[in-house]
């Protein structure tokens, strides 16, 4: 396994620093082991698994900087590509905006490596694969699914003392189940940190439930509909309000955050007031690394409290231009919820339309955040409380600002993607045209 231990990745970045003979120098070492297994019509058609170790170095000369790569470790190979990235570095243009690396640095622990999900074998897969393609078949239904677990490290070292060291595991499963006639559809996903908490089974069924529910669709005419968002529809949208909340586009007008005349929209109380989202590396359901590409400690960061903009993230040179503390963008992130599963959340939706995912959502607007892509495996009517019928796919053009001021209720938040995330009861959701695809 190509995980090397805090002591070892640190014997190597110090090894490859005392090479260099450039102003400043970072040294970058990841590694890790990765396997895989996916099937599709119910039958497993690949299956793998890699090791890797990699070294990134960055060698810098007044402003000008030079990278090289390399995956040999014997002494020689190391200086020849010390020497390789500062030979790149001599014949690179200034860059203006370059800024000093950062010194030393106090990093958190966040604990995201679990031994049980390090030391998956290809029969661990195949179990967990198999348990998802039994349930299928049982069904007389078609699935395709993927399941990818890996196990990794980084450590991170510069000329200045820095150091950090991270290691990580994780687990993804999603599937597609569709019905013979080709008319339905349903989609499940899962991700963790640790794999026993990984039910495929389970999945699956939830999965099949919404294939078989989906099939013959009725058309409703577009327009403006309450809508209930589950996890994975919220969390894609969320998350890119939560990527977008960077200070120099703010600064410079081309931001949602940024205000009519100049300014930011900092202080400002823009979404809901329900609505609280923060990061925090050390969150035991997504824990995450504690430290950025850079060398900038990921800590915990309120973005919005109770609707209200907290902070906004800073690269290096546009702290040092603000007079502020470089801060990186989250790795992840938390949205508070409610105490409501989603099951009563659509018990108490009078009329409604309930959206499984998002599919090929696209940016249209960086200064409205308006965003645009398409609902897919398992899109519902909602009357008095129940699941009426299935009703064909839509197109949205709907901004994550926008919906969040449209808040009406929240459930209890999962984890999605690398995010804990409500399902969330949203009115007035813009649904643009239809879509024929399941």
């Amino acid at each position: 396994m190509a995980i090397l231990s805090q002591e070892e990745a640190k014997k190597i970045i110090d090894k490859v620093l005392g090479y260099s003979k450039s102003d400043e120098m970072k040294v970058e070492l990841t590694g890790g082991r990765s396997g895989n297994i996916r099937f599709a019509r119910n039958s497993v058609s690949t299956a793998g698994a890699s090791n890797n170790l990699a070294l990134s170095i960055t060698s810098v000369l007044g402003k000008k900087t030079g990278t090289s790569d390399i995956n040999e470790f014997d002494d020689a190979s190391l200086e020849k590509a010390v020497r390789r990235a500062e030979e790149m570095a001599r014949l690179a243009p200034e860059n203006p905006e370059y800024m000093p690396m950062p010194g030393p640095q106090t990093f958190g622990k966040p604990q995201a490596f679990v031994d049980t999900t390090a030391n998956m074998k290809a029969p661990d897969r195949a179990k967990l694969a198999g348990a998802s393609i039994k349930s299928i078949r049982d069904s007389q239904l078609s699935g395709a699914g993927f399941l990818e677990d890996s196990a990794n490290f980084n450590a991170i070292g510069n000329s200045k003392g820095l150091f950090g060291y991270h290691k990580s595991t994780n687990v993804d499963f999603s599937l597609t189940i569709r019905t013979p006639d080709g008319t339905g559809s349903g989609y499940a996903a899962g991700d963790f940190n640790d794999v026993s908490k990984l039910n495929t089974a389970a999945l699956t069924e939830v999965a099949i439930q919404k294939a078989k529910a989906s099939q013959k669709a009725v058309a409703l005419e577009p327009g403006k509909y309450t809508v209930i968002l589950e996890p994975l529809a919220a969390g894609e949208l969320v998350q890119f309000m939560v990527r977008a909340m960077e200070a120099r586009t703010a600064d410079e007008g081309r931001s949602f955050l940024s205000k009519k005349g100049g300014g930011t929209r900092l202080g400002e109380k823009i979404l809901d007031e329900r609505v609280t989202i923060y990061s925090d590396p050390g969150n035991g359901q997504i824990p995450g690394s504690p430290f950025s590409s850079e060398g900038y400690p990921h800590e915990k960061v309120m973005w919005f409290d109770k609707g209200v903009v907290k902070n906004m993230s800073y690269s290096p040179y546009w702290a040092q231009q603000k007079g502020a503390k470089p801060l990186p963008q989250p790795s992840g992130f938390v949205m508070e919820g409610g105490s409501q599963s989603l099951a009563e959340l659509i018990k108490g939706t009078e009329k409604g339309i309930l959206v499984t995912r998002f599919w090929y959502t696209r940016w249209l607007d960086p200064q409205t955040l308006l965003y645009t892509g398409l609902t897919r495996d398992g899109t519902f009517y909602i009357d008095k409380g129940q699941i009426k019928h299935p009703v064909k796919n839509f197109r949205f053009n709907e901004s994550p600002v926008i919906m969040l001021n449209n808040l009406e209720a929240m459930g209890i938040p999962v984890r999605t993607r690398g995010n804990l995330v409500p399902p969330l009861r949203i009115r007035d959701f813009t649904f643009s045209s239809l879509s024929d695809a399941v």
